[in-house]
């Protein structure tokens, strides 16, 4: 699904669409609303007039369009646990979910003009994969949160025909070991997006070059 298969959600839901081809054909519309919906709220925040602020309703938003139709939990977060396919990592209880975002969004917020766009992104893309506040839908979300705080960051909805999220999505090997080296790190007491960062720091400037 979306290509999160090696790093995906396991939880008890009940499927809205059960026609394979039905749901490629939603996830796809869903996801071209989501560009949109990124698109616009990248141009509002780059009126002066109009100070960022990065949001859980924010967050919510972009997640209920990605999931509308497909889950009956779209734009809510999960009421319950949740496993990770793929990766040792055990997300935190649905209890903590709520505070655990709102942190994040104080972390960019409290850095916006102290750190890089590249840093800040690299945090927002590891920081809610490992929170996973959702039951479906965590790597769209995350990717979408990403590349508009990127371009609001940057000043502009940056260039290129393959934007970083598609770009992610397709070089899934470097995108799991990113993930996993900044876990490793947090385990370890650490904040380290070194690896997360440079993925990033590539992906972007093929995009910049417009390269395939």
């Amino acid at each position: 699904m979306s290509g999160d298969e090696e790093r995906h959600s396991k939880a008890l839901e009940v499927d809205l669409i059960a026609d394979p081809d039905e749901l490629a054909k939603v996830e796809a519309s869903n996801g071209l609303k989501q560009f949109d919906a990124v698109a616009h709220t990248i141009e509002l925040h780059l009126d002066s007039e109009r100070p960022f602020k990065l949001r859980p309703s924010g967050i919510l938003a972009l997640h209920r369009i990605a999931l509308q139709g497909i889950s009956a939990f779209a734009g809510v977060w999960r009421p319950a646990g949740i496993e990770i396919g793929g990766s040792k990592h055990k997300p935190p209880g649905a209890h903590l979910v709520a505070a655990l975002v709102e942190e994040l969004c104080d972390y960019v917020n409290e850095n916006w003009g102290k750190k890089s766009a590249l840093h800040l992104c690299a945090y927002v893309l590891w920081r809610l994969n490992w929170i996973h506040p959702f039951l479906e839908g965590n790597g769209r979300t995350a990717r979408a949160t990403c590349y508009y705080l990127l371009c609001v960051r940057s000043g502009a909805l940056l260039p290129g025909r393959r934007i970083v999220p598609e770009r992610i999505r397709d070089d899934r090997p470097s995108y799991i070991a990113a993930l996993r080296s900044s876990d490793r790190a947090w385990d370890g007491g650490n904040l380290d997006l070194m690896e997360m960062d440079a993925y990033l720091a590539r992906l972007l400037e093929a995009q910049l070059r417009d390269e395939d």
